[in-house]
């Protein structure tokens, strides 16, 4: 091959990767949020806040990410879609404080299915005594594959989201299984 025809093909190879590859999108919001999780035991009628923290912004040139304002909102309308519990706060605290770390995301570099892991330290701190009432370490995956999505970034933006929103109706389940309340309703029945 002569040197004219190896460049040809070098910038040809180059323009099919950059097609494919495309600029890296955030994890979107809405596609992180559970409609309903499969197993809600129980509805609390309790508000709550959430906090989020470990996240990190999407850059152009990086891989999907989750920042922490974009989780909080997924699990805030997770909450008010499930009904876990009666209201979520926002600006001041609420009966119960709902903090989510982000601690590990393993995402894959290439391929042709992407499954992505993400690890999150869920705690659930009852507000009045500032009492731990809960607390779990989650993992969720999700894997998409080429039928979901040709484009390799979509691809694993997809697998970002999916990883999200099963963590997040893991978490959302776990805290329905809890029992809650006592020392709120106890302090609210108690005249002052």
């Amino acid at each position: 091959m002569n040197r004219f025809a190896r460049i040809l093909c070098g910038m040809s190879l180059a323009a099919a990767v950059v097609a494919l590859s495309g600029c890296a999108a955030p994890a979107s919001q809405q596609a992180m949020a559970v409609s309903a999780p499969t197993k809600i035991v129980k509805q609390h009628p309790f508000s709550v806040s959430v906090t989020t923290s470990g996240g990190a912004e999407t850059s152009g040139m990086g891989s999907s990410a989750i920042a922490n304002a974009d989780l909080k909102a997924a699990i805030e309308k997770s909450i008010v879609e499930s009904k876990v519990f009666n209201e979520v706060v926002q600006g001041h605290p609420g009966q119960y404080q709902l903090s989510v770390a982000v601690t590990q995301i393993e995402k894959p570099i290439f391929g042709a299915s992407f499954t992505v892991t993400l690890e999150t330290a869920w705690s659930l701190v009852r507000t009045s005594d500032k009492k731990v009432v809960w607390r779990k370490a989650i993992s969720g995956a999700h894997t998409a594959t080429m039928s979901d999505a040709f484009v390799g970034v979509k691809r694993l933006q997809l697998a970002v989201e999916g990883a999200a929103r099963a963590n997040i109706a893991q978490g959302l389940t776990g805290i329905s299984e809890v029992v809650l309340g006592d020392a709120v309703q106890a302090a609210a029945a108690t005249p002052k």
